[in-house]
């Protein structure tokens, strides 16, 4: 059959701009991609500027506080170490005390990963003594009656119960490196099966 004079074949032109149909949608889906990925990292980056603890990446602030055994605790003291700083609300109440003795059980497993475990509360050393011997613990126990170091590491909130707001201390943990660098956070802990993901997060580091 002859071809109409002037009249151009179709399928080339169809195909051509069916590859050009192709090639631009996934330019769009890559470049959608990579706007979603800029915008998770934004978000990302902004929670973590808006977190009161201290950043991933950046030393932790010094200290120095009293501890259950009558020592002084420095923060300098462990350089070498990796240390994990849990801060809990109060002795002796019961998810504080099944937390304690969970870090307690699993101080060989820490003490063999070169981790140090220090719990944190405004508990008095007193306080913190009584706790020890009723619960047999065996990590160290400080004591921030004035909560600056609470504070400084973030753990001091506003919380609420029952309706009521008011500051205390966020069960919260960090894990720091063997230069007193923060290396995870945990900013609102569960108790269960916590102390051994801190056990597993140290091992790893």
């Amino acid at each position: 059959m002859a071809t109409t004079p002037g009249k151009s074949a179709s399928k080339p032109k169809t195909k051509a701009g069916a590859g050009a149909s192709t090639t631009k949608t996934r330019g769009a889906a890559k470049s959608g991609a990579s706007a979603a990925k800029k915008t998770a990292s934004t978000k990302a980056a902004a929670k973590a500027a808006d977190s009161p603890f201290p950043p991933e990446g950046k030393k932790a602030p010094a200290f120095s506080l009293p501890a259950d055994d009558g020592s002084t605790v420095k923060l300098k003291d462990f350089a070498g170490q990796k240390v994990v700083i849990y801060f809990y609300p109060k002795d002796n109440t019961p998810g504080c005390t099944t937390e304690a003795i969970a870090f307690s059980a699993l101080k060989k497993q820490f003490d063999k990963a070169g981790t140090v475990v220090l719990g944190v509360s405004k508990d008095s050393v007193q306080k913190h003594c009584n706790f020890r011997d009723k619960h047999d613990l065996t990590v160290r126990l400080l004591s921030d009656e004035e909560g600056k170091m609470i504070e400084a590491y973030g753990a001091w909130q506003e919380k609420s119960l029952y309706g009521r707001k008011f500051m205390g201390i966020v069960r919260s943990t960090l894990l720091l490196d063997e230069k007193g660098v923060v290396r995870r956070v945990w900013p609102k802990v569960k108790v269960k099966g916590h102390a051994e993901e801190v056990l597993e997060a140290a091992r790893a580091l």
